[in-house]
């Protein structure tokens, strides 16, 4: 999987159990370089992850790319997620509750009818020989008055969920796999990856 980010990969992992596909990060290849996330959309930052990783280690290669779009900020964060916060932190990485933090405050004062907003996941499997499998999942809810939870990373501590009345933090990982917008993504490429499962 083309990330270096353990939640991810985790997540990753139990979603896969099962079909008896071994799982290996950027992690387990620290020569490779950093693969720039310069598309405008989800799909398109997945995409050239999946085939460059592909290209680089031989083996098929999953990427996702992921974030929060809040409807009452235009789609903010959208593919800027991970970095929102870049503006206060820099030159550090922003960290999770920095990223959180600023959208509460851009929050601040709207209403909680107004505070919808969904997770996005595209996943894209890259295969050696160039061909390339896309999914997209989302997950429904909206920003919360304040963080609540101790599961999960992200935006998951501000992130409700209507029909469990609680946050994706306070869920735990067995929920959260059910109803995520990774887990519906996957869901959706998960016919494929089993059709393929003897060339990966």
């Amino acid at each position: 999987m083309a990330t270096r980010n353990a939640g991810k990969v985790r997540e990753l992992r139990d979603l896969l159990q099962g079909l008896g596909i071994g799982l290996l990060s950027l992690a387990d290849f620290p020569e490779l370089p950093e693969i720039p996330e310069e598309g405008a959309t989800f799909a398109e930052n997945a995409a050239t992850k999946a085939r460059e990783v592909a290209r680089l280690t031989g083996l098929p290669a999953l990427a996702d790319d992921s974030g929060l779009e809040v409807a009452a900020l235009g789609g903010r964060p959208g593919v800027y997620s991970a970095r929102y916060a870049q503006d206060r932190t820099q030159p550090l990485t922003p960290t999770d509750p920095d990223n959180w933090g600023k959208l509460l405050e851009e929050m601040s004062g709207v209403p909680w009818e107004q505070r919808q907003a969904r997770f996005v996941c595209a996943i894209v499997l890259a295969l050696t020989d160039g061909r390339v499998f896309t999914a997209r999942g989302e997950c429904g809810g909206y920003i919360a008055l304040e963080p609540k939870g101790e599961h999960g990373f992200g935006y998951d501590p501000v992130f409700w969920v209507p029909e469990y009345g609680r946050t994706m933090a306070e869920l735990g990982p067995e929920v959260k796999n059910r109803i995520s917008h990774r887990a519906r993504a996957l869901a959706a490429l998960q016919e494929i990856l089993v059709s393929l499962k003897d060339e990966l």
